[in-house]
């Protein structure tokens, strides 16, 4: 990998571009190769084993020594100075972060790089996130090689991101945080272009949660349901009056907001059944809101549930907090992005009701979340993440490496 990103001088100007050159043609065909056998074999979390595997390997034929997370998938490996082997305790490392498993959906599309697992595809962009990580890290270790790299760098490819609580959990058990100052992420995002990313300081994902009610009644004939609990009336109450409770209970500000994505009771039309089973999920747009959210919901569905007397149980899974971008982070980011490819290259985004495990990185650590353009320029067809037809367009891969390169040296030279 010759004539790689390098670095000027850290005395830098102000303007002045903290970097030249640009990722050679051998390296993006390289890159835009991995994703594609990435994509042909998505595996679910905690699963990953080829996928850390693959990554693994590449690290190391690059001089590097990753190591896997003691689950089993997942790895971490750092770069220092000069390709030292270990960190010199002196100034916190910026770590960049992806995410390696996939949606346990088909693939739909029809390209040469579908994916080859039945039932499981790369419909996140897990895949292009683990390409960006990974070439940025192999543009790191050539300057580290050459005496460019002026301070270390950690790569964080954690397993599991779409099984709540979130793999982040595994990876920050595993050291994944040790030492670490700052951490950055990018997530694909089909509404913006490649070649450009969207960054929003503050939140820029909501909370989300897991919600199980199962009601419980005496059960009878539809003919008399006054003489027994109307079980299938009382579940339909839950599924309409808990959202109107919660929005009386809680200040809208924080967009707490419960959707039922799973009802199901009896058996046959003329009997009252004796169970209803409902699932969905608690989405919330602030941290108060969200820390507030177990004990609100579980009173509401009491008092609704009650009101009915049907007996609930109710099981509430924590999943992930938002991603709250701090500020001088999300300034990082878009200085690089503008250093690699001019200032309007970066758009104004909106704070998405998606959940993102990277949230817990942010409980420990500053850091920030870029939305990576992913749509190809020009394409008016409105296409969403996690379905079956989700694609990228690969000239993301090289903003994305090219992102993650000039945001490591200009924390270099101004951190």
């Amino acid at each position: 990998m010759n004539q790689l990103l390098s670095a000027k001088s850290t005395q830098r100007t102000a303007g002045e571009t903290p970097l030249e050159g640009a990722l050679p043609g051998d390296l993006c065909r390289e890159l835009i190769t991995f994703r594609r056998d990435l994509h042909m074999h998505p595996e679910l979390g905690h699963q990953e084993y080829r996928t850390t595997a693959a990554i693994k390997a590449r690290l190391e034929q690059a001089g590097l020594r990753p190591r896997v997370l003691g689950i089993g998938t997942g790895l971490i490996c750092d770069i220092h100075p000069g390709l030292a082997e270990s960190w010199d305790g002196g100034r916190p490392l910026l770590a960049l972060r992806a995410d390696i498993d996939a949606l346990p959906i088909p693939d739909t599309k029809t390209v040469s790089y579908r994916s080859t697992v039945p039932d499981r595809a790369h419909a996140c962009g897990h895949d292009v996130h683990t390409t960006v990580v990974l070439g940025a890290g192999l543009v790191l270790a050539d300057l580290a090689r050459r005496g460019r790299l002026p301070h270390s760098v950690r790569l964080v490819f954690q397993p599991a991101e779409e099984v709540l609580p979130g793999g982040a959990t595994d990876a920050i058990d595993g050291g994944a945080l040790d030492g670490v100052g700052r951490i950055l992420a990018v997530h694909c995002d089909p509404r913006v272009d490649a070649g450009r990313i969207g960054l929003r300081p503050g939140p820029i994902t909501s909370a989300c949660d897991r919600l199980e009610v199962t009601l419980e009644g005496p059960g009878g004939h539809t003919a008399r349901p006054h003489l027994t609990t109307d079980l299938v009336t009382a579940a339909a109450r839950v599924v309409t009056d808990v959202t109107a409770l919660l929005a009386r209970r809680v200040d809208t500000r924080a967009g707490l907001a419960v959707t039922w994505g799973r009802i199901v009771s009896g058996h046959a039309p003329n009997v009252i059944p004796q169970r209803a089973e409902l699932s969905g999920t608690v989405r919330c747009l602030d941290l108060p809101g969200w820390r507030a959210a177990p004990d609100v919901v579980h009173a509401a569905v009491d008092e609704v549930a009650s009101l009915h007397q049907a007996k609930p149980e109710i099981t509430y899974i924590r999943g992930v907090p938002p991603v709250v971008n701090e500020t001088t982070t999300t300034e990082l980011l878009r200085n690089a992005m503008a250093a690699r490819r001019g200032a309007h290259t970066v758009e104004s985004t909106e704070q998405s009701l998606g959940g993102e495990d990277f949230s817990w990185y942010l409980e420990q650590v500053p850091g920030a979340m870029a939305r990576l353009g992913v749509r190809p320029p020009g394409d008016p067809t409105p296409r969403d993440i996690h379905q079956g037809d989700f694609d990228a367009d690969e000239r993301a891969i090289k903003v994305g490496v090219e992102l993650f390169t000039a945001a490591a040296l200009l924390d270099a030279a101004h951190g």
